[in-house]
């Protein structure tokens, strides 16, 4: 089959328009997925709380190990299940840890899900968050040592994958926290949330997301439609467990001894939000000469296009423009060829 192997990022706890929120970018990447026949996006995309699909031409990774792929670091194996285990914060409160090992079993005697074992941190992981709706979300970890030990003492028994689940401080009244869920803000926990999983990423290099334990709130009338995905159950859980069911397995480079379904070389796309053009994996991107896709899609930083005089960045309207950019580079299509008005072709004279 034909394919384009695309990138697809839209970086966490930055308030984009589309994908700010829960789930509110799975249909792009649907999309993109089927335009480009081979997509590599991260959860912030993919997970919805309590919904989300897989798909056999999107590779779920994790943040961190996304940009290591785009400046060739590691390549992707696909695999056909996970082992999962689950690392549960030690502050979360019994009942709340009962709910999410519900939705484990639930994930394995309804969707075949392969969640092997978890694992209680020795002590509170204490997230800290740190968060302006009008910027960038943040935070951080007072105990990062015990999350690392907890992955450890999972990946001992055979895990090959890891979910987090880490208790995070009720503030389900801030004044930051309505403005995100009525659709004006900022995810006020998504910020700690990619430090999390970065952090499990980079000494585990595992497959790995995560999912917030948070104290149920109260019913909101004004709920934004991209939120509401984050309010119709207990836990966010289902959506990472199902990403990391079948998630690709991270391969080192170099490395000869390994098979490898998805090498960094293949790499033809990246697509990314105007304004969030000074990540890892578009400057990796433009260094190798990619196809940097930039959409139009609101957010708080200003790295925009103005930035880089570069051949290969093309600007568009939205996704539905992405999705075409990225099916006229499959098809070696030129892409001045379908806009208007059409220029006739260069004369360059020979000089002595």
């Amino acid at each position: 089959m034909e394919i384009s192997p695309t990138i697809f990022i839209i970086p966490t706890g930055i308030g984009c328009e589309i994908g700010g929120f829960a789930g509110d970018a799975l249909p792009v990447a649907k999309l993109l997925a089927s335009a480009s026949g081979c997509l590599i996006t991260h959860p912030n995309v993919m997970n919805g709380g309590n919904l989300s699909e897989k798909d056999q031409n999107i590779f779920y990774v994790e943040g961190y190990n996304l940009d290591r792929l785009a400046k060739g670091e590691i390549a992707l194996k696909r695999v056909k299940q996970q082992k999962i285990g689950i690392i549960f914060d030690s502050g979360i409160e019994s009942e709340i840890l009962v709910r999410h090992l519900q939705v484990a079993d639930a994930c394995v005697s309804t969707l075949g899900i392969n969640v092997h074992s978890y694992v209680v941190t020795k002590k509170p992981l204490n997230i800290v968050i740190d968060s302006d709706s009008s910027k960038i979300s943040g935070g951080l970890i007072e105990n990062p040592d015990t999350l690392i030990n907890a992955g450890k003492c999972l990946m001992e028994k055979g895990v090959t994958a890891i979910a987090i689940v880490a208790k995070f401080p009720d503030d389900s009244d801030s004044p930051e926290t309505n403005i995100y869920r009525e659709g004006k803000g900022v995810d006020p926990i998504s910020g700690v949330e990619a430090v999390i999983s970065h952090l499990i990423s980079k000494f585990l290099k595992v497959p790995c997301a995560h999912a917030p334990a948070l104290d149920p709130v109260e019913l909101n009338d004004n709920l934004d439609p991209r939120a509401a995905a984050e309010e119709i159950g207990y836990t966010f859980l289902p959506s990472v467990l199902i990403g990391l069911s079948n998630a690709p397995d991270i391969v080192e480079l170099p490395n000869k001894n390994e098979f490898i379904s998805l090498h960094p070389n293949q790499i033809e796309s990246i697509v990314v939000p105007n304004g969030a053009l000074g990540g890892e994996a578009v400057l990796a991107g433009i260094e190798k000469g990619l196809n940097i896709i930039s959409v139009k899609n609101q957010n708080t930083l200003k790295v925009t296009n103005e930035f880089y005089d570069y051949p290969n960045l093309f600007e568009v309207n939205n996704y539905l423009e992405a999705a075409g950019t990225i099916l006229a580079i499959k098809k070696g299509i030129n892409l001045n060829s379908v806009k208007r008005p059409l220029k006739k072709i260069q004369q360059f004279s020979y000089r002595d």
